[in-house]
C-alpha cells in the first residue's frame, strides 16, 4: 500500500465546555481551554490516503484534488471561525482535538473516495492543536 499525505493548515478560535456540566465541572476538567472569552490555536491538519497508484494516472488521488477537497469541506469553514459557533458540522459538538478529528474525518471520506484510485480509502486524519499535542482518527480497514 502507498499511503499519500497532504498537510494543511488553519487558525481558529474554540471554548470546550460541555453544556450538560456545572461551570465549577467544567472549569475543573478543562482548565484553560474552559476560558469564556475563548481561545485560539494554529491548527496543523494531516490527511492520508491509502492504496495503490491507478495504472493510468500513477496516482493514489491526485494531490490537488485532495487539496481543493480539504480547502471546500475543511478550511472555508473552520479557518479564522470560531468552532463552537460558526460551524455547522461542529454544531453540538465539544470541539475536543478528538472530537474535530472524526468530524473532520466524516466530513471528507465520500469525496476522498469519489477521488481515490480504486480500492483506496482515506486512512487517517491527524490534527496538531500545537506541536506537543495531536489526535488522529484511521479508518478501520486495511
Amino acid at each position: 500500500m502507498v499511503y499519500v499525505t497532504r498537510k494543511v493548515h488553519f487558525n481558529a478560535a474554540h471554548r470546550l465546555i460541555n453544556p450538560n456540566k456545572s461551570d465549577e465541572w467544567n472549569e475543573k476538567t478543562y482548565g484553560k481551554c474552559n476560558y469564556p472569552n475563548w481561545h485560539g490555536h494554529n491548527y496543523v491538519l494531516e490527511v492520508t490516503v491509502c492504496g495503490m497508484p491507478d495504472k493510468d494516472t500513477g496516482y493514489v488521488i491526485d494531490l490537488g484534488v485532495l487539496k481543493n477537497i480539504l480547502k471546500e469541506r475543511i478550511l472555508d469553514k473552520c479557518d479564522h471561525r470560531n468552532l463552537n459557533l460558526d460551524v455547522d458540522f461542529l454544531k453540538g459538538v465539544i470541539p475536543s482535538t478528538e472530537n474535530l478529528v472524526i468530524h473532520f474525518y466524516e466530513q471528507i471520506k465520500d469525496e476522498i473516495q469519489k477521488h481515490a484510485s480504486e480500492g483506496s480509502f482515506l486512512y487517517a486524519v491527524k490534527l496538531y492543536e500545537t506541536e506537543r499535542n495531536f489526535a488522529e482518527y484511521r479508518a478501520d480497514k486495511i
